[in-house]
């Protein structure tokens, strides 16, 4: 399974008002394993970004002036989440948004016929009703380290989400021993995502082990140090 981890950045709330996407910020995962592949892109808007859109991601009019404009971008970025599922938060809002520049652009296809969406937003309120289930609250909850997050990052903020899904829909961290006994400097578990691949060989009992185990199973059971359950064993 191909997953892409997807946020964007705008000039403003609303695409019906004619605001642009001014950064595109996407994380590969397969089979739940960061796959270090990333897609970013800064993008030249048709309209000032607002000033209060400035106070939460930092992106410039001046700084927006020398990038590509959507159309230059497009095809490669189609491309790039072509086939897999997309995990959005707040999925409506940036789906939204690109759907609207693949209009004015004249693509003939919209996010729903390339890519499956899952709206990571409605998975936390699932799983954690009547409780914030913003990033920041995520990362709290699941003990995420977003200390460098300032301000929203389209790349940064998909970065991030990829260690809240992960931990939200079952997790796939390891403890890091950072001081060989599990503790960090103050005293905490230290928890991070698994990153690339640990094959680990599993060697199945053949039926003579499975047969002296049962047996000493009978014995513990007959001398009273245990209870024994005989259990199916498949052929």
């Amino acid at each position: 399974m191909r997953q892409i981890v997807l946020d964007t950045e705008t000039t403003g709330l609303e695409p019906s008002e004619g605001h642009n996407i001014i950064e595109i910020g996407c994380v590969e995962m397969f089979n739940r394993r960061l796959t270090g592949k990333t897609y970013h892109q800064y993008v030249k808007p048709d309209r000032e970004v607002d000033e209060e859109a400035v106070q939460v991601h930092g992106i410039t009019n001046d700084f927006l002036d020398d990038k590509p404009r959507f159309a230059e971008v497009m095809d490669e970025f189609i491309e790039f989440i072509r086939g897999a599922e997309l995990i959005i938060h707040n999925a409506a809002f940036d789906i939204g948004f690109i759907d609207t520049e693949l209009e004015r652009n004249n693509h003939p296809e919209r996010i729903s016929h390339i890519c499956l969406v899952t709206d990571s937003l409605l998975l936390a309120r699932k799983k954690h009703p009547g409780q914030k289930n913003n990033l920041d609250a995520l990362c709290k909850r699941y003990g995420i380290d977003n200390g460098h997050r300032e301000l929203h990052g389209a790349l940064l903020d998909s970065e991030i989400l990829a260690d809240v899904y992960l931990a939200l829909t079952g997790g796939q961290t390891n403890l890091s021993l950072a001081s060989g006994d599990g503790a960090d400097e103050e005293g905490g578990s230290r928890i991070r995502r698994l990153e690339g691949s640990i094959d680990l060989p599993v060697i199945s009992a053949d039926q003579d082990e499975l047969t002296a185990h049962a047996a000493f199973l009978k014995r513990l059971d007959k001398s009273g140090e245990c209870v024994w359950l005989q259990a199916p064993v498949d052929d």
